[in-house]
Order: structure tokens, then sequence, then C-alpha cells
């Protein structure tokens, strides 16, 4: 066993043990949540009834109460999460917490001010390609080219829709013929980030039409009365309740007469538990394909997601470049985060194979190390390196701390590898080695259907390649059919797939066609703020090397100034706000 520990901290020390973030208020009893259920009913057919101003009118109140919000909700996930007061990594919660939830209201205004304008959404492109059509959705305003340029994202609709079909049905809800259907929309949300039960809830009331009542995650049940005043305006107007509670809480929610709909996002194992049960007859259930319950369930879920290196002639340059980036895709949340790439996937023969891996290596061990605050990090992290004797840790290892750790040269053979079985979800990922004797097409072949068949979900994958070898147009058509065989809901090249998070405007969800009983990455899409339908998957692109050092890199060296500037930039365009951005995500 390799052990590496780093003497430099990155930006700041080791943090804290994480800091009690108050007693939370008991649960809710079943009297408080059933007339929660009611108060929500009597509210949908209103809520349907909302016409396109109010609901602009409403959007613009929350973007205010949301920033209003904003820094005692930074605060409270900071604590949580064991970052000490005025640490760099604060900007980390302004980044994944409070911008993407304003960035994701700003859009939904843009859209319904374009079907108030022109009756129906505008995104910045519609064409079709083939047999298919393309959606294009990023960058949607100057922010988007701003905070990432050179970055796009497209999105591929399902194959045999056409363009009349497409642009028929993009924002159809919103038409005076479209009879909407009142309904409550129950969001489980999850523990990691603390933007993702918000935008799932806007994602239920402005795109699916639902009042929501959203249950807090135990792990973040600290962020309710956050959430409460930065979504004032929905809570006021009966739109929205935010519950926290445990399991007899979610039981009972999703039992629930009063509920017409569900969305998860969790791991697998808590969305079978909810659609087949627990025990034996859970898993009996499942067998025979018999949900136990009637309500849709739609579901954002775990993955092992791929991280694929075209093999090519990178400098020393870009060799250090992708290092970093490599390690701030795991670094990003301490790791905790579903679309965390867990298994870099190389060519055995690529002569510069180990020196990526060591620019991975460096850029961990200057890392900051941060504490594992989700529960089960400390054993799903010995079991994966129990079962790894080669596992490489980067920074202190105890009680607290938990090392970021790269565990290399795993069997691609092994197909019943905990590593390409299960997520990690903390700190920690994989390289794999593919067959030397092949072409680099044959590779990339090789490593799509090792993404596919071999590691489990379908949410994300990314590509990485070289210019020069896109110059090969042999190569180029290989990174094509790579993008269109992966059966991923987003797939990146030359940019983390992660990072379509934060753009917001792409949907969000897994490749469809996962059936309940093998449900994968889950079902169904949220974020979507152009209301597209018929969704294959999400791609980005972004450029091989930034020319500024992107805002999810943990070498950046302003992230609370610049993320705070641009949750308040997106909010509304002010060219002084803009300016101050820039100055410092140049001086990162």
């Amino acid at each position: 066993m390799s052990e590496v520990t780093s003497s430099s901290a990155g930006v700041g020390q080791t943090p804290p043990a994480p800091v009690p973030a108050g007693h939370p208020a008991p649960p809710p009893t079943t009297a408080e949540l059933d007339r929660a259920v009611e108060d929500l009913t009597v509210a949908a057919p209103g809520w349907c009834a909302t016409s396109v101003e109010e609901r602009l009118e409403l959007l613009a109140d929350l973007k205010r109460t949301v920033l209003d919000a904003a820094p005692a909700w930074v605060d409270a996930a900071s604590a949580a999460k064991g970052i000490p007061e005025d640490h760099p990594l604060r900007g980390e919660e302004w980044g994944t917490g409070v911008f993407p939830v304003v960035r994701n209201l700003a859009l939904l205004a843009e859209t319904l001010t374009a079907i108030e304008e022109t009756g129906r959404p505008q995104p910045p492109g519609v064409r079709s390609e083939g047999a298919r059509v393309v959606v294009d959705v990023s960058p949607a305003d100057a922010l988007d080219r701003l905070l990432h340029p050179g970055v796009s994202a497209e999105v591929w609709l399902e194959p045999g829709v056409t363009q009349d079909q497409a642009l028929a049905r993009m924002g159809r809800s919103y038409r005076s013929d479209h009879e909407r259907e009142p309904g409550v929309a129950l969001v489980l949300g999850a523990g990691n980030l603390s933007s993702i039960g918000a935008m799932d809830a806007l994602s239920q009331l402005f795109v699916e039409d639902r009042v929501v009542l959203l249950k807090l995650n135990p792990v973040n049940d600290y962020l309710a009365p956050h959430l409460r005043a930065a979504l004032a305006p929905l809570v006021e107007r009966d739109r929205l309740r935010v519950v926290t509670g445990g399991t007899a809480v979610g039981q009972h929610l999703t039992d629930h007469p009063g509920i017409d709909a569900i969305h998860i996002t969790g791991s697998a194992a808590t969305h079978d538990a909810i659609v087949f049960g627990t025990g034996e007859q859970g898993a009996e259930r499942k067998r025979r394909g018999e949900p136990r319950l009637d309500t849709p369930v739609t579901s954002e879920l775990g993955n092992v997601s791929p991280y694929i290196i075209v093999p090519g002639p990178w400098s020393a340059k870009d060799l250090a470049y992708h290092g970093d980036a490599i390690a701030s895709s795991m670094v990003v949340n301490a790791g905790f985060n579903c679309v965390t790439p867990r298994v870099i996937i190389q060519h055995r023969s690529w002569a510069k194979r180990r020196a990526l891996l060591d620019a991975v290596r460096d850029s961990l061990g200057r890392a900051t190390p941060r504490v594992p605050y989700y529960p089960g990090a400390l054993d799903r992290h010995a079991a994966f390196v129990a079962a790894h004797p080669q596992a490489e840790r980067f920074g202190p290892d105890g009680d607290v701390d938990l090392p970021f750790t790269l565990i290399p040269d795993l069997d691609p053979d092994a197909e019943d590898d905990i590593a390409f079985t299960t997520e990690a979800f903390c700190g920690l990922m994989t390289e794999v080695a593919l067959d030397a004797d092949r072409s680099v097409p044959e590779y990339l072949a090789e490593a799509v259907r090792f993404a596919n068949d071999q590691l489990m979900g379908n949410l994300s994958a990314t590509i990485v390649v070289h210019p020069r070898s896109l110059a090969d147009p042999e190569v180029a058509r290989a990174v094509d059919r790579a993008v269109e065989e992966l059966r991923c809901g987003t797939v990146g090249v030359n940019l983390w797939a992660g990072l379509s998070y934060v753009l917001v405007a792409p949907p969000w969800g897994a490749y469809p066609g996962n059936p309940l009983t093998d449900i994968a990455s889950g079902r169904g899409v949220v974020h979507n703020t152009f209301l597209l339908e018929d969704v294959e998957k999400t791609v980005l692109r972004g450029p091989f090397r930034s020319p500024v050092t992107p805002g999810w890199f943990h070498t950046l060296g302003r992230p609370r100034q610049v993320f705070q500037l641009a949750s308040e930039l997106a909010a509304g365009w002010d060219a002084r706000t803009a300016g101050k951005l820039v100055y410092h995500f140049l001086r990162g």
C-alpha cells in the first residue's frame, strides 16, 4: 500500500470536525404533515391558474429573497461541512448552493418572458442533424460567456422527433390550449448539495406545474429555516412547504393519498425501498415488477462516472492542467457528488499515462483536506481500500479526516470489482487501463463498451481529447461515435460533465429508458429551463485548456468572492458587479 501525505494543504489548513448546526426543530407530527398536504392540495388549482405575468413577479421576488437569505444559508452549510469561518472554501457553498438556485430563477424568468412575448421558449438554437434534433441551451447569455468561456451545451432529443414536433412541444404546458392538471409533488431532497432540494422544487413548480412538499434529507435538515426564508414568496402563497424528519416522515408522505407525484434525489436503494418496499417482500415485488405505489416516481440517483482519456500529444502544461481538472472534479464538495468521476479510463500503452496520473497525484497533494461529513463515508472508503491495497492517500487520515484517495491499475476484467459496481460517494477515484494493442478508435470503442456495460449507472461521462488528435479524421469520427453511443444523460467533451449542473439550463438526469426494476441513475430530468421534451442527453463541450482557471478548480484563488459576486450577477446584470467578478476571477 502506497501512502502519500502532503504537508501542503492548498488554500488552508485541515478543517476541524463538523460544527453542529444547532438543534433542528423536532420533525412534524402526522397531523402537521397531513395539514401541509391539505393546504397544498387546496392551493394547487390556484397555482395552475397563475398567469405568466404573475409568475414572473414571483420569480423576481424569489431572486431577492434568496440573496437576502444567502449569507446565513452559506454559514450553516459551511459549518455543517466543517469549513471554518472566513475560509476560501466557503465559496464552494456559494457556487454549488446559492448560485445555481439564483441562476435557475433567472433562466426560468427569461423563458417565461419569451413565452409571454413570442408564445414559446427561445433557446439559442434549434437545428436538425440527420434524424436528430439538437437544441443549443448554453451559452444562454452574457453571464454564461463570462463564467465559462468557450463552453457550450446542446441537448439531443430522442431520434425520430422532428424539428416541428420539438418546437410544438417546447413549453407547451404554458400554452392557452393546454389543460393544466393541479397536483402536489413530494420532493425528497438530497443531503449533499444545498441547492438540490430547492432546484428540484422549482422544476416541479415551473416545469411540471405542481405545488411542492419538500422533505429535506436528515443530513442537511439544518437548511430548513434558510430555505423557508429564501423561498418565502412560495411558502407564503401555499405553493411550497419545507419539512424535516427521518424514515417515518418519508414513509408517511410517500404513502399519502394526497401526493400526486414523487421526485427522489438519492440512491437506487432508497428508490427501491420507496417503490417496492423493504425486506423480502420488497425484493419479491421488485422481482415481479409490481410497485407498491401507484404514484408516478421520477429520480436522479447514483452513478460510477467514467472519465475517458484519449491518447494524444499532450505537453507538460496539458498534463498539469488536466491533473488539476481531474483532481478538482473529485475534490469539490469533498467528493460527495453523484457526478464525481470515479473511474479514469486510459489506453494502457499511451506513453503519458503514468505522467497524467502523476499530475493528478500532485494536484491531490495540494488540495485542502476535507471533513467526511456525509454518513457512511469512512466505511465506504475502508471497503474500497481493503479491496485495493495499492490505494494511495493524500492528506490526513484519522477519525475526523478522510484523505483524498487514488486507486490506480484496476483490472478491467474484474467485473465484480467494487469500484465498478458501487458508488464510493467520498473523496476517492480509481484508474483502469484498457488493452494496449488497440488503435485510438478501437480503444475509444472499448472504453465506451466498458463504461456502458461494466460501470454502474448512466448519469454522466467525460471524454478528454487533444485538439491535434481531433485533427485526425478517424479519431474525430471515433469521438463523435463515443459521444453518441455513451448511454449517459450528460456527456462532457474536454469538460467535466458535472458543470452541466451549475449551468442549470441543460436538462439534468439519467439516460432515458431505465425501468423501475433496474433504475440505474433514475428516470426523468430536472432543471431544463427551456422546457424541452423528448430529451435523450446533454452534450457539453469546452476548450482543451481554458484561458482562465475554471471556477470549479480547487486551485481557484478567490472562490468566495467569485461565486458571491456571480450569485448577485445572476439575479440581475450590473456592469460594476461584472467588473468586480472579472477582477477576482483573473486574480484566481
